[in-house]
């Protein structure tokens, strides 16, 4: 396989902050490579490095294929408010379309109308500025995938998705021979999409061949190596160091280069591999829950003439864990918003029915829009409580860093931190897993299938929901929501079933359908019944073919006779008279038999 990207000696430090020190790798054609890592160890900067917005501190070689096709997705698209979808995606592309022909770029524009489809935005003449967070990500990856670039580039492709684009993304990239490096989070998307786990890890770069569970099995292996080897070192280093005080009066005869290697063990025997983690232990409790938590009673929300939600009746219960799915712009965040008694200060639309909401719940709720901060803020000013942001990964040197300077990540970490540390007994989450890197979203599960309140979420993530929730609310579109028992999993095995059951009915359908139809027109087409011949018809039909007969045995004597050679010259003329006036006759006859027949 060709190498389609090697890496070498690139670094990247922000201040005393080192991300990553001279690391290197090498991608081949055909690798499809999940890139993983906290959050604020330099995921982000080394793509933006690959595309390159960033430059390495170190130098260093970045190669690519030479003429092969690239294509970027970062995590953030840049689009001009006023173009519509269309127009800003040939804007965009005008670097790769440049040099095509009419004819390839007319392949080009084909392939980004058909994607916009598959993607659910059927308009490409809508513009920018009025469309969704996962709407704008949708443009991007049209954007991207039209090119049929041969290695993809991408930074958090799922983020702000729908479940429905994300899995039309994963079967595309699945399907597809390209090659591919990319940052994610969704441990489903990693798995059905990728076929190499790469992490970057205190400064290094690992591999791991095979699916997510594969990787963090051989990752235990290697840290428990590297620890293993660490004990064996300071067993070498005890016996140097034994070696070292003895007789120290002839310490200058010691071999100089035993007692350097003596220092450089002390330095491997001190290196012990932790990992950090994020802390919920302190996060535990929560305000004491009454029975009560939220009752809806036909519950309406229109916002201009589009209805969010349509007649929604449903009361909240103790403890229970609920999923919120469906498209972009079915009205999530809008019934989450209406839960909590959030409107839009300028036209907060209309809203019908009754909503209840019980004397002891304290909500905590966590937007996906994040939290809004002063850009002169620092970590300690959001918090100030060293011991949490501590337990929360935020350590002494990033106190005093300013919110602006975090990483998506770290800004979600924090915020997280200011919603648990209320103590809610109902915990709302709108897209909770964007940007939270895959150890914290373990951690954070944990917690939650702890957690002693009421807890809704809305997420993409598959997997966040299989481990969380109790049952699901499906915003369907036109303000109707429908609820299943069961794991977002099971939910998706019904549909597949149901759907699947709906398309044999549908054939089935169509091919009675089609049967009736050609029934009736065979009907139709069918002659109408033939009337009975009379006597007399009858009699002259029988004639008919008597004289056939004869007239074919006559011609054949004569063609014989013609055929001997032996007719005199009068004889021989009168014979072939005579085969012309019979094929004639028998021309009459056959027709006056089809006619009769046709009586029949």
């Amino acid at each position: 396989m060709a190498s389609y990207l090697q890496i070498e000696n690139i670094s990247k430090s922000y201040g005393p902050k080192v991300l990553f020190e001279k690391i290197g790798f090498n991608i081949n054609e055909g690798d499809k490579i999940a890139l993983i890592a906290p959050n604020g160890t330099g995921k982000t900067s080394l793509m933006r490095i690959l595309a390159g917005k960033d430059k390495s501190d170190s130098g260093g070689k970045i190669m690519f294929l030479k003429d092969i096709k690239i294509a970027f997705l970062e995590q953030e698209y840049d689009f001009d408010p006023e173009k519509t979808i269309f127009d800003q995606i040939m804007y965009s592309s005008a670097e790769f379309t440049k040099d095509l022909d009419q004819e390839h770029l007319w392949e080009y524009e084909r392939r980004v109308v058909k994607f916009l489809t598959n993607f659910n935005l059927p308009d490409p003449d809508q513009k920018m500025k009025e469309l969704s967070g996962g709407e704008v990500k949708r443009v991007a990856l049209t954007q991207m995938l039209s090119t049929e670039a041969e290695f993809f580039i991408m930074d958090e492709p799922t983020n702000h998705l729908d479940i429905d684009a994300i899995e039309f993304l994963e079967g595309f990239l699945s399907r597809s021979r390209c090659t591919l490096l990319m940052v994610t989070h969704d441990r489903y998307f990693l798995d059905r999409v990728c076929n190499t786990v790469m992490e970057m890890d205190h400064g290094a770069v690992y591999t791991y061949k095979g699916d997510y569970q594969n990787y963090l099995e051989k990752r235990e292996e290697r840290i428990s190596n590297y620890n293993a080897e660490t004990d064996k070192v300071r067993n070498i280093l005890r016996r140097e160091l034994e070696w070292i005080r003895s007789t120290p009066c002839a310490r200058t005869g010691k071999a100089r280069y035993r007692i350097n290697a003596f220092y450089d063990l002390k330095d491997r025997a001190s290196q012990v591999y932790t990992q950090k983690q994020v802390s919920m232990e302190a996060m535990k409790g929560s305000t004491r829950l009454g029975t009560k938590i939220i009752n809806c009673k036909d519950l309406s929300f229109w916002y201009g003439d589009k209805c969010y939600l349509d007649r929604f009746t449903y009361n909240f219960q103790r403890y229970e864990k609920v999923g919120i799915v469906g498209r972009n712009g079915a009205g999530k965040s809008t019934f989450l918003n209406i839960l909590t008694g959030r409107f839009f200060e300028d036209d907060p639309g209309i809203m019908t029915g009754v909503i209840e909401r019980g004397e002891s719940l304290k909500i905590g709720y966590y937007h996906q829009s994040g939290m809004t901060f002063n850009p002169e803020d620092t970590v300690l000013d959001i918090v100030n409580d060293t011991w949490l942001l501590n337990r929360f990964l935020f350590p002494h040197d990033m106190l005093h860093n300013k919110i602006e300077k975090l990483s998506g990540g770290e800004k979600r970490r924090l915020y997280l931190l200011t919603i648990l540390m209320q103590q809610p007994n109902l915990l709302i989450l709108d897209e909770p897993t964007n940007d939270l890197d895959i150890v914290t979203l373990n951690i954070l599960e944990e917690y939650l299938k702890e957690f002693s309140g009421s807890l809704i979420i809305v997420s993409h993530d598959r997997h966040f929901l299989d481990k969380l929730v109790d049952h699901l609310f499906i915003f369907c579109g036109d303000g109707l929501v429908k609820d299943f028992v069961g794991s977002y999993s099971e939910y998706r095995e019904f549909i597949k079933e149901y759907e699947a059951e709906q398309r044999s009915q549908a054939r089935a359908a169509e091919k009675a359908e089609k049967e009736r139809v050609t029934k009736d027109a065979q009907k139709q087409e069918a002659p109408a019944k033939k009337k009975k011949l009379t006597y007399k018809e009858q009699k002259e039909l029988e004639q008919i073919e008597k004289d056939l007969e004869a007239l074919a045995a006559e011609k054949a004597e004569l063609e014989t006779a013609l055929n001997s050679g032996t007719l005199p010259y009068e004889k021989l003329q009168a014979a072939s008279e005579r085969i012309g006036q019979i094929m004639e006759e028998t021309d009459e006859k056959e027709m006056r038999w089809l006619e009769l027949n046709e009586g029949l």
